[in-house]
């Protein structure tokens, strides 16, 4: 008889070995994975807490330390799986209830954050913090529907205040974001309406609306750019959306379009770059961000080719109407003025460069040089002398001294008294045409310096070293004619 036993007996017992070595197994990994925690290894720690789950799925405990491990990383929707099996196999864990409530309350959904700390409270009834967690959820909901009647109302001053106190609490609703978002659009923060949108988007998968919404909002602003990235993302989801394809054939190319502006104003292309402005806003006539982003490479372009009027509009309407301390604008607005003899606008122009970027050596430089211009003007200009603007080139030079050279002509004059004159403004007319057809020379005037001055000259004396006209014939061969002058 008793050999007929034997075998169950045998069973039993291998039974009982194979739970107790089970059971040895699931303490190892739960002790791991508890140390692991302790170092902030979270992978790892993760990993034998999989493993002692698998080796026991009835263990309440095994799930709320894996859920907590979710927590700790940030996966807090991925821990919600957990916490709800550990509420499931034990009802009355308190610390349970709570994390989850907490979730709960962090995605906005008070109700069930509401149910599970009054649970909680039901188990731990002298657990002081689940009555202020209860209080909390009342707060989040107060807010929520004030804000919710305040928008209907119209009033979005009133209902974002109430807005950022909820996201305090449900900082993961991604309908207060979004609700948030439409009252910075009504009260003209573009900029922060964009910022919860992609918030809208980090919260949700598969975001189409919220992207291209975001891409609408760049665009509006004329951050070419940035609304191409975004529609990008869109189309990433889901490559022939309706809305988001025709938006990217047309951001796309007016992103190349203004690529190649940017690069002719940086590779001094002055004539292509205005060209290019041109066809951009011909293609785009009802955005007036767009206008003012190509404005800010216009004006520079404009300066350089002479057209001194367009160019301190342009640069004006950026400073009015997007950055007043735009850096590079105030630049290009000053050396427009300095071509436009405006000197003391290019001095506050600077003035303000610096001030609003007193790391900028272009600015302190070029406050530098309207100072000395602006000096300089009060004093000797020879441009002025000859009637030319800054920008002429040598053959305007040489036409306008000829023309005055001409009607200042000593020889011209028998009174004593206007041929002093007409010496004096002779002398004035052959330094400017000395000063302005020599590259050096004239470098050194627009900088602010006067290459005649005899202060700056080694030795002194006159400019011309001696007799004012001594070997010089101011009309040269081209003049036409030669003379003399008669002093006596």
């Amino acid at each position: 008889m008793g050999g007929r036993y034997l075998p169950l007996t045998w069973v039993l017992c291998s039974l009982g070995c194979y739970v107790l070595a089970n059971k040895a197994e699931i303490e190892r990994h739960l002790e791991m994975g508890k140390q692991f925690l302790a170092k902030g290894q979270f992978s790892d720690a993760l990993t034998h807490y999989h493993a002692a789950i698998e080796l026991d799925p009835t263990n309440y405990q095994t799930y709320y330390r894996r859920a907590t491990v979710l927590l700790a990383t940030g996966k807090s929707k991925a821990a919600l799986p957990d916490l709800d099996k550990v509420v499931q196999l034990k009802p009355d864990f308190t610390a349970a209830l709570v994390q989850r409530g907490n979730v709960f309350m962090k995605l906005g959904e008070l109700k069930k954050a509401s149910a599970d700390f009054w649970a909680a409270a039901k188990a731990d009834p002298s657990n002081n913090e689940i009555d202020e967690k209860l209080r909390q959820v009342k707060t989040a909901e107060d807010y929520t529907h004030s804000a919710d009647e305040y928008i209907r109302s119209g009033d979005c001053d009133s209902a974002e205040q109430l807005l950022s106190k909820a996201i305090e609490f449900a900082q993961w609703d991604a309908d207060l974001y979004r609700k948030r978002a439409k009252c910075y659009e009504q009260m003209g923060d573009i900029q922060k309406a964009i910022s919860d949108i992609r918030t809208v988007t980090k919260l949700v998968p598969d975001s189409k609306q919220a992207l291209f919404h975001m891409a609408e909002l760049y665009y509006g602003l004329g951050d070419v750019e940035s609304s191409l990235t975004q529609i990008r993302e869109c189309l990433k989801l889901d490559p022939d959306d309706k809305q988001c394809f025709p938006h990217y054939k047309k951001v796309k190319k007016l992103a190349k379009m203004r690529g190649s502006l940017v690069e002719f104003a940086a590779s001094e292309k002055w004539m292509e770059c205005l060209e290019k402005a041109q066809q951009i806003q011909k293609f785009e006539t009802n955005n007036d961000a767009i206008q003012l982003d190509v404005f800010r490479y216009s004006c520079k372009c404009n300066a350089n080719l002479g057209h001194l009027s367009e160019a301190i509009f342009e640069c004006s309407e950026v400073l009015n109407k997007i950055d007043e301390n735009d850096l590079d604008v105030l630049i290009n607005r000053a050396e427009a003025y300095i071509l436009n003899e405006q000197f003391e606008d290019a001095v506050r122009d600077y003035e303000k460069a610096v001030n609003a970027h007193d790391d900028s050596r272009r600015a302190k430089e070029g406050l530098n040089k309207a100072q000395r211009l602006l000096k300089q003007s009060k004093k000797k200009d020879y441009y002025k002398i000859l009637g030319v603007k800054r920008n002429a080139n040598k053959r305007e030079i040489m036409k306008a001294y000829r023309k005055l050279a001409q009607k200042w002509h000593p020889d011209n004059f028998s009174d004593d008294a206007e041929k002093k004159k007409a010496e004096e403004k002779f002398i004035s007319i052959a330094s400017a045409k000395e000063v302005l057809t020599d590259p050096e020379k004239r470098e050194k005037f627009d900088r602010g310096e006067d290459p005649l001055d005899p202060e700056a000259q080694q030795g002194g004396g006159h400019p011309f070293h001696g007799h004012p006209f001594h070997g010089f014939n101011p009309f040269g061969n081209d003049g036409g004619f030669s003379f003399k002058f008669n002093f006596g």
